[in-house]
C-alpha cells in the first residue's frame, strides 16, 4: 500500500473532523486519492457531461453555476478545505447540471467514480462514511436555501464576509452578488459600509 503522504494532511484532517474512521481506514481513503491540477478557466465539469470525480481543493477557486434565461447564476463558489462535485451526477452518473470552473490555479486530492463505488469492498464502514458525506451536502444545501429564504440581503453578506472575507480581493464581485442572490450594486453598497464601519 503507498505511504500516506504528509502534504495530504488537509484531507486527512477533513477526514478526521466529520468521520469517525480508524488510521488504517484513513489511509486507506487518503490513498484512494490523487493529486490533480486545475488551471485557470479550465472545467472541473459542463452541463450535460457526466462528473465521474470528486476533489477536495488544497489550494484554488472554484465556481458552481449554470445559465439562466441568458444570466449565469452562481450556485456556490468552493474555496480550500472543501469539496467539489456535481453530487446528483457523481451519485447516480447522470447528465451535470452544473458547469464547474476554476477561477484561479487549483490543486486538487481527487478520486473517480469507480474507484469511489469500490472502496466498499476493503473499507469496512464505508457505505457509513459515504452516508454521512451525502448528508454533510444536503445540511450545506438546506443551510444556503435557509439564508436565501429567512435571511436579509446584509445578513447573507455579513455572513459571507465573516466566514470567508478573502472571497471579496479574490472573486469577480458579480459572482458573488448571484451566490448571495443580490445585485453587484447591492454588494457594493454593502462591502462599501462594512469597510466604512471598520475604518
Amino acid at each position: 500500500m503507498p505511504y500516506f503522504n504528509s502534504e495530504m494532511k488537509e484531507l486527512k484532517d477533513y477526514i478526521n473532523s466529520y468521520f469517525s474512521v480508524s488510521k488504517s481506514d484513513l489511509i486507506k481513503i487518503a490513498n484512494n486519492f490523487k493529486l490533480t491540477e486545475l488551471k485557470k478557466s479550465e472545467y472541473f465539469n459542463k452541463i450535460g457531461r457526466t462528473c465521474d470525480k470528486l476533489s477536495f481543493i488544497k489550494s484554488g477557486i472554484i465556481r458552481i453555476f449554470r445559465e439562466v434565461d441568458n444570466k449565469e447564476i452562481t450556485q456556490w463558489i468552493s474555496t480550500r478545505g472543501s469539496f467539489v462535485t456535481d453530487i446528483g451526477s457523481f451519485t447516480f452518473q447522470s447528465a451535470g447540471r452544473w458547469n464547474i470552473i476554476a477561477l484561479t490555479d487549483c490543486e486538487l486530492y481527487t478520486i473517480d467514480h469507480k474507484t469511489y463505488i469500490n472502496s466498499a469492498t476493503y473499507i469496512p464502514h464505508w457505505a457509513e462514511i459515504d452516508k454521512l458525506f451525502i448528508t454533510h451536502c444536503l445540511v450545506a444545501i438546506e443551510e444556503n436555501l435557509f439564508s436565501h429564504l429567512h435571511m436579509t440581503a446584509e445578513e447573507r453578506f455579513k455572513k459571507l464576509f465573516t466566514e470567508n472575507p478573502e472571497l471579496f480581493n479574490q472573486v469577480p464581485l458579480q459572482y458573488l452578488a448571484s451566490m448571495l442572490g443580490m445585485t453587484p450594486e447591492t454588494l457594493s453598497r454593502l462591502r462599501n459600509k462594512s469597510i466604512r464601519s471598520i475604518s
